[in-house]
């Protein structure tokens, strides 16, 4: 299975355009969203065509193959628009390892799960890497639409053991393995 990992599409209907488009360039058999997908967030600029009804009818023409996560600038009040959930976190195997994904305002690299997972994917920072911490991969997707800190709009590809940070256009930018 071919999974699709992106974060903090904050109302973009331009970025997420190019994000589907790049599931389906993937051909992923699903798509995660790591939460704040609406809104922009109190401390983030307005991203490139803010349109957070036209982002929920992009996604709810996908909810079949749709995971989203609840990030902490996504609210109750998102759920009228949406045709989906949103969840605390999700679990997902692959092979024969754990990996929890969540948005990482909770867990992440320098506050981690008391669970143990061999990996944690998340978004929250808007900043794409992956690193090895005590044993355990942590896998930021980075922004779709406001990266920050110089790192590109990035997401994530998990297929079997093999993970993929790459830019919109594809690139891969940084590899693991499970």
């Amino acid at each position: 299975m071919k999974i699709f990992i992106a974060s903090d599409i904050h109302g973009s209907a331009y970025y997420m355009k190019l994000a589907l488009k790049r599931a389906e360039e993937e051909k992923a058999d699903k798509i995660i969203l790591l939460g704040d997908i609406y809104n922009h967030g109190p401390r983030n600029p307005f991203p490139k065509d803010y349109n957070p009804t036209e982002v929920a009818a992009l996604l709810n023409g996908i909810k079949d193959k749709l995971i989203v996560v609840k990030g902490n600038c996504d609210s109750d009040v998102d759920k009228l628009i949406s045709e989906f959930d949103f969840v605390e976190e999700v679990c997902l195997f692959s092979a024969g390892k754990t990996i929890l994904c969540t948005h990482g305002h909770i867990y992440n690299k320098d506050c981690p799960p008391t669970t143990k997972f061999d990996a944690v994917v998340y978004g929250h920072f808007h900043t794409g890497f992956i690193e090895k911490k005590d044993g355990t991969l942590y896998i930021n997707a980075g922004s779709v639409s406001l990266p920050k800190m110089d790192t590109a709009h990035s997401y994530i590809v998990i297929e079997g053991s093999g993970i993929y940070l790459k830019d919109l256009n594809g690139a891969v930018l940084d590899t693991a393995k499970l």
